[in-house]
């Protein structure tokens, strides 16, 4: 593990939970009716009461998604973490999708303590071509002054098909050399679909000094398999209402699965 993961989550496999911002103003799902700084915050105390060891903000209501993002976007994402940051009582991360640039300007200006994007790789995805340029956003970030944020590196684009036919594994390798993640996340093909045990097996027998983290689908029976390979792991759907991916965190799912993760962990 890099010290910054250490530093950053201080636990053994942390789980972080998602907190799905609503559709944002200039967004084809925006509701003005909707009140986004309040379904947000009761996300967010749903998964600080029920243990979480992080939290990530994202705008995956956002669709269809775009990789050079709306400002205002970018902005609102801003002021509903602002409006919350006094509530906030674990580490947070933030995540514009799929838009590394506003993920790091988002993350400095709100004081996360890390980010997740696709940083590296080319794709053909369902919003086009996708060609990401991690030098770029990491320079950036350095040049905010933010060098202390850690970098959360998924090397498996969902919505998406990898154009490099390197194998999983070696794209891992060489996105770890050449990159200088914090951590390498493994994801199923859409946003609440598993990755495979065989993914994660085969990028982690790869990178032993790196965490390497499940980034999909993570479910309540499957958690304690998920975290027997994976050093940590990212969830949404699973702790929703019917654990549908656009409905609010079901307080008592949420208790629920980090109640496996405690017992996995002893």
């Amino acid at each position: 593990m890099t010290e910054k993961f250490r530093r950053v989550f201080g636990k053994n496999k942390p789980v972080i939970g998602m907190v799905h911002i609503g559709a944002l103003p200039g967004a084809p799902l925006f509701d003005p009716s909707l009140d986004l700084v309040a379904a947000a915050r009761a996300d967010l105390l749903a998964l600080q009461d029920a243990g979480f060891d992080a939290v990530m903000f994202g705008n995956e209501n956002d669709r269809p998604y775009e990789f050079e993002v709306d400002t205002a976007s970018t902005a609102t994402m801003a002021a509903i973490i602002g409006a919350l940051k006094s509530e906030i009582t674990i580490p947070f991360g933030v995540n514009v999708l799929w838009d590394p640039m506003s993920s790091i300007a988002l993350g400095a200006a709100t004081g996360a303590s890390f980010v997740r994007e696709i940083f590296t790789g080319t794709y053909a995805s369902d919003m086009g071509p996708w060609t990401p340029d991690a030098g770029k956003a990491m320079r950036y970030r350095d040049r905010l002054g933010r060098s202390d944020m850690a970098m959360l590196y998924n090397i498996s684009a969902e919505f998406a098909h990898s154009l490099d036919q390197r194998s999983l594994p070696d794209r891992a390798r060489s996105a770890v050399f050449s990159s200088i993640p914090d951590a390498v996340l493994v994801s199923g093909q859409i946003t609440g679909e598993a990755a495979a045990l065989s993914d994660l097996e085969a990028v982690k027998a790869v990178l032993p000094d790196i965490a390497v983290m499940a980034n999909t689908g993570v479910k309540h029976e499957t958690v304690a398999d998920v975290l027997t390979i994976a050093d940590g792991c990212i969830v949404g759907s699973s702790l929703k209402v019917d654990g549908d991916t656009w409905n609010a965190i079901d307080p008592d799912r949420a208790k629920d699965f980090m109640a496996r993760v405690r017992e996995m962990r002893t």
